[in-house]
């Protein structure tokens, strides 16, 4: 089983959650492409910074999920950041370096997100139609929320699409 990021859950409301998410540290690609393939185009280069290219020529455990992050105020709306969270307990100074100068080693402190689940492929479509709804929801629970919108993926693309977990994950401004 694939180690997921770790989280505290707050609170549940009808349609979302809060979460509380704990330190961590991403692996993290920036990319200017489409939606249907930012995540795609990055993928490679992070699998293979976990895959002994770095440094240390280290392994690096796989985890969940893949995150594709956007600003809703960015002046480049095909402007991504694809990253991959490192395992649980790893500190941005015992990781080893990428060789690939693209790939960027970022970590991030605890912070507070709501976050809705959803199945299927996260197609542009179906994502944008869970962030308008998470958006809502957060906003009548008085919940203010900034501009980042993550797009995560807990499934390897050849799962049958049905089956696909997602989760929309937005930061919030508490």
């Amino acid at each position: 089983m694939t180690e997921r990021q770790e989280f505290n859950l707050l609170r549940t409301y009808d349609d979302f959650e809060l979460r509380e998410y704990l330190p961590y540290v991403v692996a993290e690609v920036k990319v200017s492409a489409e939606y249907s393939t930012a995540s795609s185009s990055a993928f490679s280069l992070l699998f293979n910074y976990i895959s002994s290219g770095n440094k240390s020529s280290e392994k690096i455990a796989m985890t969940a999920p893949v995150i594709a992050a956007q600003k809703a105020d960015s002046s480049e709306s095909d402007e991504w950041y694809v990253s991959f969270v490192m395992p649980s307990g790893a500190t941005f100074g015992q990781l080893p370096h990428p060789n690939d100068s693209q790939v960027k080693l970022r970590e991030l402190p605890s912070e507070t997100c709501v976050v809705k689940s959803f199945r299927g492929r996260a197609t542009e479509e179906l994502s944008k139609k869970i962030t308008q709804e998470l958006r809502a929801s957060a906003s009548k629970a008085n919940i203010a929320l900034s501009n980042e919108t993550r797009i995560c993926r807990f499934d390897a693309p050849f799962k049958p699409g049905l089956f696909h977990y997602n989760e929309i994950v937005i930061p919030t401004c508490i």
